[in-house]
């Protein structure tokens, strides 16, 4: 009988250790499968971000650019309005130099009529005066006539 006790034990023993074997495998392969469940879950979280930061990378890129165009735009406006600006006052003035030395130039000649200094028939004093667009004897503005 003990032999018999000894193969029980025996057989009992090799059970054991094959369950052993089985749980033992089963533990590994459970721990294998978090561990690469985890590191497909971190892999996955990590391609999120990446993907997160480029957008956000290219979304401010774009703001930025779009800020610098806006800029560019204003600053060419205000060039252009700057020079319309420039332009009316140069034409202003001009307007306003002609129409102070006609008026210098009336005043002049109300002056010499009044003092008799301006002869109309004395061809030495004629000007070219509005009422007197051709004078044959002013150098400046010759007659067509020959």
């Amino acid at each position: 009988m003990a032999s018999h006790q000894n193969q029980d034990l025996s057989h009992k023993a090799g059970e054991l250790t094959g369950q052993a074997q089985v749980k033992k495998d089963e533990f590994l392969n459970q721990a294998s499968g978090a561990a690469q469940s985890a590191q497909n879950q971190a892999s996955n979280l990590s391609q999120s971000a990446q993907n997160k930061a480029s957008k956000l990378s290219q979304s401010a890129q774009n703001k930025a650019s779009d800020a610098s165009q806006s800029a560019q735009n204003k600053a060419s406006d205000a060039s252009q309005t700057g020079q319309d600006i420039k332009d009316q006052a140069t034409h202003l003035l001009q307007q306003t130099s002609e129409q102070v030395r006609n008026m210098a130039q009336g005043a002049a000649d109300a002056v010499k009529n009044t003092l008799g200094m301006n002869s109309p028939n004395d061809p030495s004093n004629q000007t070219n005066t509005p009422s007197n667009h051709t004078n044959p004897n002013n150098p400046s503005n010759p007659s067509t006539r020959i």
